[in-house]
C-alpha cells in the first residue's frame, strides 16, 4: 500500500469503523481500492461536521464534483483521498455518475430541512450508501458488470436506514430530521419534541414503522442473493450488523434520543468474521 492509500485507509478507520473491519475481510487486492471508496464516502458525509454554515459546504462538495468531472485542480496532488480514489476509478472503471451522485445527494445534510417522505428518504439513501455498495461491488468484480443493482438497492436502504435511526441523538442536536415527514405526520410525532429529546410514544411508533421497513429490505436482498457472485459478497458483509443494531433500538428501555445502539467492536468483529465464512443467503 502506499502513503495515500494508508490514509484513506486511516480515514475509514476513524469514521467507519463498520466497513473498515469488513474490508480487512476482503481480498487483499481490492482492499486498497474500496478504502478509497469508503475514504471518500466519508469525506463528503462529514462534511457538516467541518464547516460552519452550509455554503462552505457546498464549496467543498463542489471540489470534488469537480475532480469527478476532470476539472484540474492544483490542490489534488496534496489530498491523499482524492488520488487514491482517482487512481482506483482508472483502474476498476468506475462510472463516474455514480460517484457524482452521491455528492449531489450529501447536499441534503448541509441544511435542516425535514425529509419529505419514506421515498425521497429512499431516495436519498439509494444515491449515497447503496450506490457505494454498488461502487465497491464493482471493485470486487474487477471493473465487470456485477449485476448486483438490485440487491445493492435493497441493501444500501437496509443498512442506511438502519444507521440513521442510530445516529438520531446526533442528528436532533443540530436540529436535524431525518424520520420522513409523511411517517412523522401520520403517528402524530412533533419533531421539536425530538429536537427537546423528549422520548415519546409516537416516536418510538415511527421507529418502529421504519424498523419494519428495514427488515423489508433486508428480506429483498435475500430473495436475490443467488444472483450475487461470490466475489460480491464482502461489499454486503455489513449488512450483518443491521439486526444485531436493530435489536439494540428496540429494546423497551433504550432511549433512542440519549442512547447510540452500539455494539463492542469484538463483538462486531466476531459477528463480521463468522458470517465472512457462511454463504451471502445467510446475512
Amino acid at each position: 500500500m502506499t502513503t495515500n492509500d494508508d490514509y484513506a485507509a486511516d480515514i475509514v478507520r476513524q469514521y467507519d469503523r463498520d466497513r473498515y473491519l469488513a474490508t480487512l475481510l476482503a481480498p487483499e487486492a481490492q482492499r486498497p481500492a474500496l478504502m478509497a471508496l469508503y475514504a471518500f464516502n466519508a469525506e463528503i458525509a462529514r462534511i457538516r461536521e467541518v464547516v460552519s454554515e452550509p455554503l462552505p459546504g457546498e464549496v467543498r462538495l463542489q471540489w470534488w464534483r469537480d475532480l469527478l468531472d476532470g476539472t484540474e485542480h492544483g490542490a489534488v496532488a496534496s489530498n491523499p483521498v482524492a488520488n487514491t480514489l482517482t487512481q482506483t476509478i482508472a483502474t476498476y472503471r468506475l462510472p463516474r455518475p455514480g460517484l457524482l451522485a452521491m455528492t449531489e445527494a450529501r447536499i441534503f445534510d448541509l441544511y435542516d430541512d425535514p425529509m419529505p417522505s419514506l421515498n425521497d428518504l429512499e431516495g436519498y439513501l439509494g444515491e449515497t450508501v447503496s450506490g457505494l455498495i454498488q461502487l465497491a461491488c464493482l471493485v470486487l468484480n474487477n471493473g465487470r458488470d456485477p449485476g448486483t443493482a438490485t440487491a445493492a438497492g435493497h441493501a444500501g436502504v437496509a443498512y442506511g436506514l438502519t444507521g440513521l435511526m442510530r445516529a438520531l441523538p446526533w442528528h436532533a442536536s443540530r436540529r436535524q430530521m431525518f424520520l420522513p415527514n409523511d411517517i412523522v405526520s401520520r403517528h402524530g410525532l412533533d419533531p421539536e419534541s425530538v429536537f427537546q429529546g423528549k422520548i415519546s410514544p409516537q416516536l418510538r411508533s415511527v421507529l418502529r414503522e421504519l424498523g419494519e421497513h428495514v427488515r423489508h429490505h433486508l428480506k429483498r436482498v435475500r430473495q436475490v442473493a443467488d444472483t450475487i457472485p461470490e466475489e460480491c459478497s464482502n461489499a454486503f458483509l455489513p449488512l450483518v450488523l443491521v439486526e444485531p443494531f436493530l435489536k439494540k433500538l428496540e429494546a423497551p428501555d433504550f432511549d433512542p434520543l440519549q442512547e447510540i445502539a452500539e455494539i463492542s467492536q469484538l463483538r462486531r468483529q466476531w459477528i463480521l468474521w463468522r458470517a465472512s465464512t457462511k454463504p451471502l443467503l445467510r446475512l
